[in-house]
C-alpha cells in the first residue's frame, strides 16, 4: 500500500481526498492546510488528518490537528499539490524535491519557464504512457483537461483531413464553493489565454490550434464554443456524436438548455459536490455548414480533473497500464453510470 499527503484543500484538494480514500491501494496520510478557518474542522469531522506549517502552527492552537507538513512528507510516497496557483512551484523546491517524492501538481502552475513544475503536462486521453517513470507532473486545468477529450478522439478518426480547431472558451468565474469571491456583472476578456499553448504541448506545438478566452458572470461551469474545419466537406453531426457514443468521460446531452440544468440534476443523483466529471456536448447545437462543423460543449470545471488525478497517480506510483489503470478508476467514479444517467435524463425528445 503507497501513502499519499494532499497538500492543500480548497475546491481540487477536497474533491481529490474525497475519492481516493476509497481507493484500496492507498493509505491518506492526510491534508495540508495553510489557514485556520472552518475546513480544518470539515476534514477532521470528514476523518482526515490535518498537518499544518510548522512555522505556522500556533495559529492552530484552536484546531486538533496531527502535526507538521513537513513531518509527514517524511513519509509520503507521492504528494497531490493543491495549493493555489503559483505555490506548487515554491513547495516543489522547498518540500518535495529535497525529500525525492513523487509529485502531482494541479492547473495553476507552469511548465514553461523558471517556474515550471514539470516538463509533462498530462491527459490521460494523450499521453498516459509519457507520465509512467516521471517524479513531477502537471495535471491540465479543467479547460485544457476538457479540450483533450474532445480534440483527441476527433484527431483519432479524421487525422489529416482536419485543417484546423477554433475554441472559444466561456469561462465561468468562480466555483461553487467560492462563496467568498464575488461575481462581478461584467465579461471579462481574458488577453494571450495559457489554454491554447497548454494544449499544444501534449497535441503538438504546431496544432492548427487556435485559441480565445472570456469569463462570464457564472459558477456553473464552463462552455466550449469549437469551429472545426476540414479541408473537404464536414462530417455531419451524427457523425460527431456518434464518434463519442462510448467517449469515457463525455456524455451527449440533446434536452439541457443550460449548464445550471446538468449541475442541478447531477445534485439529485447524489453526485459527490454535484459533479459529473465530465465533458457534456449539447447535441441540439452542434451544426455542419460546407468545411466546418460547430460543436458546443460544457466543461465541469474543477470536476473534471479529479479522476485525471487517480489516473495519474496510477502510473506514477505503479506504472500500470493504461486499461489496468482505467478499469481501477471507473470503480471508485462510476463514470460509465454517470454518463448513461446524464443521457437519459437529457435525451432526444421525440416531436
Amino acid at each position: 500500500m503507497k501513502k499519499v499527503f494532499v497538500n492543500g484543500y480548497g475546491s481540487i484538494g477536497s474533491r481529490i481526498v474525497q475519492f481516493i480514500k476509497d481507493d484500496p491501494e492507498i493509505e491518506i496520510l492526510g491534508i495540508g492546510k495553510y489557514s485556520p478557518d472552518s475546513k480544518v474542522n470539515e476534514a477532521i469531522e470528514k476523518g482526515f488528518k490535518v498537518f499544518v506549517p510548522e512555522k505556522n502552527q500556533n495559529a492552530f492552537t484552536n484546531f486538533s490537528i496531527s502535526g507538521n507538513i513537513e513531518s509527514v512528507l517524511d513519509e509520503a510516497d507521492l504528494v497531490i499539490d493543491a495549493s493555489p496557483g503559483g505555490h506548487g512551484f515554491k513547495n516543489k523546491k522547498l518540500f518535495y524535491e529535497p525529500r525525492n517524492i513523487l509529485s502531482i501538481y494541479q492547473g495553476g502552475e507552469t511548465i514553461d519557464g523558471e517556474n515550471a513544475v514539470s516538463d509533462l503536462l498530462f491527459n490521460s486521453r494523450v499521453n498516459y504512457n509519457d507520465a509512467i517513470g516521471k517524479k513531477h507532473v502537471m495535471q491540465g486545468s479543467c479547460n485544457v483537461t476538457g479540450m483533450g477529450r474532445i480534440l483527441e478522439p476527433l484527431r483519432k478518426k479524421y487525422g489529416d483531413s482536419i485543417k484546423r480547431f477554433d475554441v472559444t472558451l466561456i469561462r465561468r468565474w468562480a466555483d461553487i464553493e467560492q462563496t467568498e469571491k464575488s461575481v462581478p456583472d461584467t465579461i471579462e476578456l481574458t488577453q494571450s489565454p495559457h489554454h491554447g499553448e497548454d494544449v499544444k504541448s501534449y497535441f503538438g506545438k504546431e496544432s492548427p490550434l487556435f485559441v480565445r478566452a472570456i469569463k462570464v458572470p457564472t459558477r456553473q461551469m464552463h462552455l466550449h464554443i469549437m469551429d472545426v474545419r476540414f479541408n473537404g466537406n464536414s462530417p455531419s453531426p451524427d457523425d460527431i456524436h456518434d464518434l463519442f457514443a462510448n467517449e469515457f468521460g463525455v456524455a451527449v446531452l440533446w434536452a439541457a438548455k443550460g449548464t445550471k440544468d446538468v449541475r442541478e440534476y447531477a445534485n439529485t443523483m447524489n453526485f459527490s459536490f454535484k459533479d459529473t466529471n465530465m465533458i457534456h456536448i449539447h447535441a441540439n447545437m452542434t451544426t455542419s455548414i460546407d468545411d466546418t462543423i460547430q460543436i458546443m460543449y460544457s466543461d465541469d470545471q474543477t470536476g473534471i480533473v479529479i479522476p485525471e488525478n487517480h489516473m495519474l497517480m496510477q502510473a506514477m506510483l505503479f506504472e500500470k497500464s493504461y486499461d489496468e489503470a482505467f478499469n481501477h478508476t471507473e470503480k471508485l467514479f462510476n463514470m460509465k453510470e454517470k454518463k448513461h444517467l446524464l443521457e437519459e435524463h437529457f435525451a432526444k425528445k421525440e416531436n
